[in-house]
Parts: structure tokens; C-alpha cells; sequence
């Protein structure tokens, strides 16, 4: 397995396994190929994009889109989306990529990394085994509107 840096063409292939795993009774999600596509193109373009990609044997098996987030005392770098293809999920290639932006949160200089899930998922856990924590001082609030 290859870790290396986001590419525009790689957006179709993440694209795919975002339906993959997001499109299950667990996450309960509708994403069309189209719609994730144009969603992660949105992330891809921001300005201070951060994102990588793993590879095993030419084909991609999982995606990290991220960005730097300027804050007031040191900025950080924010995780929109990861996702491993399904039947890889477990064999330590989301770990390699968290590992991925912490390396370029320590070139750059910045704070550290944050990030939102879903905590009736099994992505807690995961992301608590990488080192991350509850942050009893935020909430995250959602209007529909």
C-alpha cells in the first residue's frame, strides 16, 4: 500500500467508495455517484486543501479530504471526510493516512487536527484508538431549514 497526495483525477474513484460506505443500513445514506463527486470536488477545491489518498496495487482503496483552518492562536487542519473501501476497513490504512496529515500538521506547524462523526457509528472508536477525544467544551448544532 502507497500513501500519496490527492489528485483532481482521483475525485470519481473516492467518489465510488464514499458510496460504498456511506450507502449501507448503518449509515443510512442516499449518496448518487454524481452528488459525492461534486461534493468532494468542493473540498478539493478549497484553498487549503489537504487530502491523500491510499493505493494498493494501482487501485485506490481509501481517501482523506481535508483543509487547514486558520484559528486565532495556531491553525489546524480540519477532516471533512475519510473513507476505506469496505472490505479493507480494519487492516490499519485509515490509521496510516490520520498518520499521513499529522506528519503535515508537524512540517507546517500547526496546532493539530479536528474533526466531526457520527457517534452511533463504529468511526468513534476508530478514531479514539488513532488518539483523538471528546471535546467536552464543543458542540456541534445543526437548523433545518
Amino acid at each position: 500500500m502507497t500513501i500519496r497526495e490527492m489528485r483532481r483525477e482521483d475525485i470519481p474513484a473516492c467518489a465510488g467508495i464514499l458510496c460504498a460506505v456511506y450507502n449501507n443500513e448503518l449509515w443510512m445514506c442516499r449518496w448518487k455517484e454524481e452528488t459525492a463527486v461534486e461534493y468532494l470536488t468542493d473540498f478539493f477545491e478549497n484553498r487549503k486543501f489537504v487530502g491523500y489518498v491510499a493505493e494498493e496495487e494501482g487501485q485506490l482503496i481509501a481517501g482523506l479530504f481535508a483543509h487547514e483552518k486558520v484559528w486565532w492562536n495556531n491553525s489546524e487542519v480540519f477532516v471533512e471526510e475519510m473513507f476505506v473501501q469496505p472490505a479493507l476497513q480494519g487492516k490499519g490504512i485509515g490509521s496510516a493516512l490520520l498518520r499521513q496529515v499529522e506528519a503535515y500538521i508537524t512540517e507546517h506547524g500547526l496546532a493539530g487536527m479536528t474533526l466531526s462523526t457520527n457517534k452511533y457509528a463504529p468511526a468513534p472508536k476508530f478514531y479514539e484508538k488513532n488518539g483523538f477525544g471528546l471535546c467536552e467544551h464543543v458542540i456541534f448544532m445543526a437548523k433545518e431549514v
